[in-house]
């Protein structure tokens, strides 16, 4: 696949989805995801989380989706619990239990209410000392039940490690099928996806607003590339960058109420920020093609990809324009950057003889490590929490991938004989 951003965002973008129509994609592009998890974590907790009262009764199996989240996250082993009879009143036979050799018991209970909702109780239990931890309950509709099972997953994660969760939030990614793209809105697990767009033209760089309530990406419905941010509670949308030339790449600033994008209206691609309210875009960078920005998570650096070096390299400089400091030395091809919540972690894309590899650098001691043994990892994106990433790539057939950040546990959430491309996490829903 040709993976040259710098001949222009609109001749990219056009390459990028002819080499889709190559790969004969079918109508399973968009059908019900599995999660695979592979890998063996340097340090997982063994946890049992007992098949909840009652959940053979309603629409989803409620301990078979947290135990999936908490394997994926790559800090637990689950373990055999299908046989296991218990709630969260339980008094559990430690005794029994302890030839298991778990840390940690959950077990719970899903009940419908007669208003016709679910209510949705668990119970945390320190399983070497036998001992309670915590408790947790929700209240949903039905079509909620498969986020209060991430919910759950989410309160075990943050009682077990002190970090919050992170299964409850979405991702959403781009398909290309019979002729339509489609942008695609799931769970953090891939499961439930829900169509945002449908559109006979590409969509690409689809990416999240800082409160998960908007997403801003780009069409070319216009037969040309322009920038959209679209409300996902009332499907409304509106162009905010419709300049002469290409309009790519948004990035949304970290208070929500500008993007920066790579707009070439003065020839050749330079990144602008635009602000939501309208008016005139600002220009931040000159010379050279500069694209593919990525904020700092406290606004004040900006990270992008420049070929000012002779070959597309990422470089940072400050948010409101300003000198620029190259970043990635080893190589000499890196793009996609996304930076983790925490501002620990630089991802990136790198080049190599073999193909394109997912990288992770520290920015502090600029130490790299190549997290995969793939060679089609496109637009890394980092979960909420900073401790797993989600990527696209080609591993029998077209993927989305998640990995942890040493890369031992990965989990592929595609499923057979479909393509997805540009996946971007999303936040945590309240």
């Amino acid at each position: 696949m040709d993976m040259n951003l710098f001949s222009s965002s609109a001749r990219w973008a056009a390459r990028f989805f002819a080499a889709w129509a190559l790969l004969g994609l079918t109508s399973g592009a968009w059908a019900q995801f599995r999660v695979e998890v592979t890998g063996v974590g340097l340090t997982q907790l063994p946890v049992i989380v007992a098949p909840f009262k009652g959940e053979g009764l309603v629409p989803e199996k409620i301990a078979e989706i947290v135990q999936a989240d908490l394997a994926r996250s790559g800090q637990f082993k689950p373990l055999p619990s299908a046989s296991l009879l218990l709630d969260e009143l339980s008094r559990p036979d430690w005794a029994a239990l302890r030839p298991l050799s778990a840390e940690a018991l959950v077990a719970g209970s899903v009940t419908r209410l007669a208003n016709g909702r679910y209510d949705v109780r668990a119970r945390l239990w320190d399983a070497v000392k036998g001992q309670e931890k915590a408790e947790f309950k929700d209240s949903v509709g039905a079509a909620d039940l498969r986020l209060s099972a991430h919910r759950v997953a989410d309160w075990v994660y943050q009682q077990m490690t002190g970090t919050p969760g992170v299964f409850s939030s979405r991702i959403s990614y781009v398909t290309k099928s019979a002729g339509r793209y489609s942008l695609w809105i799931a769970d953090s697990d891939g499961q439930g996806a829900r169509s945002a767009l449908s559109s006979p033209e590409p969509i690409i760089s689809p990416s999240w607003s800082p409160a998960g309530t908007h997403l801003a990406y780009v069409s070319f419905e216009s037969r040309k590339p322009v920038v959209y941010v679209h409300e996902l509670t009332s499907g409304k949308r509106r162009v905010v960058a419709n300049f002469k030339g290409s309009n790519s790449a948004p990035a949304w600033a970290p208070d929500g109420r500008s993007l920066v994008a790579t707009l070439s209206r003065d020839g050749g691609s330079q990144l602008h920020r635009v602000s939501l309210e309208g008016g005139d875009p600002q220009r931040l960078t000159f010379g050279s093609i500069n694209t593919e920005p990525a904020f700092s998570p406290d606004g004040q650096t900006l990270y992008f990809v420049s070929d000012r070096g002779g070959s597309p390299q990422i470089y940072k400089m400050p948010a409101l324009g300003g000198p620029a400091q190259r970043v990635t030395f080893s190589g000499n091809y890196n793009i996609s950057p996304a930076i983790s919540p925490d501002g620990r972690w630089l991802a990136y894309v790198s080049r190599l003889s073999s193909g394109f590899r997912l990288h992770l650098m520290e920015l502090a001691s600029g130490q790299v490590v190549a997290l995969t043994d793939t060679n089609a990892d496109e637009r890394p994106s980092f979960a909420p929490n900073s401790r797993m990433l989600v990527y696209a790539t080609q591993q029998g057939g077209e993927a989305l991938m998640t990995t942890t950040l040493d890369g031992r546990i990965k989990a592929r959430l595609a499923g057979q004989g479909g393509d997805l491309r540009e996946p971007h996490w999303g936040p945590v829903r309240p």
